[in-house]
């Protein structure tokens, strides 16, 4: 059984009357690094994956997407606490990644964006020539920068 509130009514009239973010909402998202690629996962919940627009301009990677809510004509709402809304995220990718091969999906209300790493920025190893023509030094580049402490 449904008990009625008129705070949560109050709360919600509230938020809609003084809310500031006329704007596109923030999605949260989460970016780790796994071998050869980054992740970016995002969580868009209710989208219509045809209404997302990831685009590539330069070094900037942009996510764009529409919640919209369909309604008829002879609906009458008891509630309606979802909201139509449009998300934006914008990130520097910089200079390790290879954009050309970026790719993404969308599942269970999740977009998972893989972004490559380019070869340029891999780890390898160089090998020091002595005069004789033989390897003498071994030098090995480390997978990632070492954090500096201050």
């Amino acid at each position: 059984m449904a008990t009625y509130d008129p705070f949560r009514d109050l709360d919600r009239l509230a938020a809609g009357l003084f809310d500031t973010r006329r704007g596109p909402r923030r999605m949260p998202m989460d970016l780790y690094r796994d071998g050869d690629h980054y992740v970016l996962t995002a969580d868009l919940p209710g989208i219509d994956p045809g209404s997302v627009d990831i685009d590539v301009d330069g070094q900037l990677l942009t996510i764009r997407a529409e919640r919209t809510l369909t309604s008829g004509e002879d609906v009458k709402w008891i509630t309606r606490e979802r909201e139509a809304a449009s998300f934006l995220r914008q990130l520097n990718l910089g200079q390790g990644v290879d954009t050309g091969r970026i790719s993404a999906s969308y599942n269970n209300g999740v977009l998972s964006v893989t972004i490559p790493v380019s070869e340029k920025a891999k780890p390898r190893k160089i090998e020091v020539m002595s005069e004789g023509g033989a390897p003498t030094i071994k030098a090995h580049e480390s997978d990632a920068p070492q954090p500096i402490e201050q």
